[in-house]
């Protein structure tokens, strides 16, 4: 029923990305707002319905998807964000499909370990921030392809200016980077095997993340850097975020099945 009424608002957003008709928000906000509370009784039950949490990868991600879906509703009634919405809830109901069907296993206590818990849900939080950064990246690379094709653009209230675009991406970015930077702090302090092995490249390749975004940070205030450099920087970004987040883990649950 969560995907169901995922999907329910998609088909409302997508007719009004191939026309210059309005979408009317409320709809979409209530199709919206009924995923998204069913998406968290269902994963309240995967995570939460045995002996302490089950953290499997699948559970992770559809958890991921869920904060992304939440951010992304509430910030429709203030911007035009209709361009990302149908990949965030297509991936909503996609992962909470395969989280619900394809179960798996990945028990941790952290009732007895809050600050864990506290540095796990700072590195989701900024994960999923700078996600919509990186979906804010892809919409830009767009727009630009299109207008530097000259290929006009119909007149569409619907799909925000590209200069738009890019401020929300900036500020999307660092707000994602300083919880980032808030998470790496917090797994010096708290996580005390954070070196060992077999989590090394989690932290290597989530510090080279933070200077990928630092970087891009301070050269678009300082140097005045967009177009594509700015787009070649988020999803690079992203994508070493991801193998710090997911990599292991899939070849560990995934591929191998252990």
């Amino acid at each position: 029923m969560a995907a169901c009424f995922y999907f329910l608002a998609l088909g409302l957003v997508v007719p009004g990305l191939t026309n210059s008709n309005g979408i009317k928000t409320k709809p979409v906000f209530i199709a919206a707002l009924v995923a998204i509370t069913l998406h968290v009784l269902l994963l309240k039950d995967l995570i939460l319905g045995g002996s302490g949490q089950n953290l499997s990868i699948l559970n992770v991600a559809s958890l991921i998807s869920l904060i992304i879906a939440i951010l992304t509703t509430f910030a429709m009634l203030r911007m035009r964000v209709w361009f990302l919405l149908p990949v965030i809830y297509s991936f909503a109901a996609i992962n909470l499909s395969a989280a619900t069907l394809l179960p798996g296993a990945f028990i941790t206590h952290l009732e007895s370990h809050p600050q864990v818990l506290f540095h796990i849900s700072l590195a989701l939080f900024s994960y999923s921030t700078l996600m919509i950064a990186t979906l804010y990246a892809i919409q830009l690379a767009w727009l630009d392809h299109k207008l530097k094709n000259k290929k006009s653009l119909k007149i569409n209230p619907n799909i925000p200016p590209l200069m738009m675009v890019e401020r929300q991406l900036f500020k999307i970015i660092l707000v994602g980077n300083s919880l980032l930077t808030v998470t790496l702090i917090s797994g010096i302090f708290f996580i005390q095997d954070m070196l060992a092995q077999g989590k090394t490249h989690k932290a290597v390749l989530s510090l080279l993340a933070w200077g990928v975004y630092s970087v891009l940070l301070w050269g678009h205030y300082q140097k005045g850097w967009r177009g594509r450099r700015v787009i070649w920087f988020s999803l690079v970004g992203a994508f070493l975020l991801t193998l710090a987040y997911f990599g292991s883990r899939f070849v560990k649950e995934i591929i191998i099945g252990g």
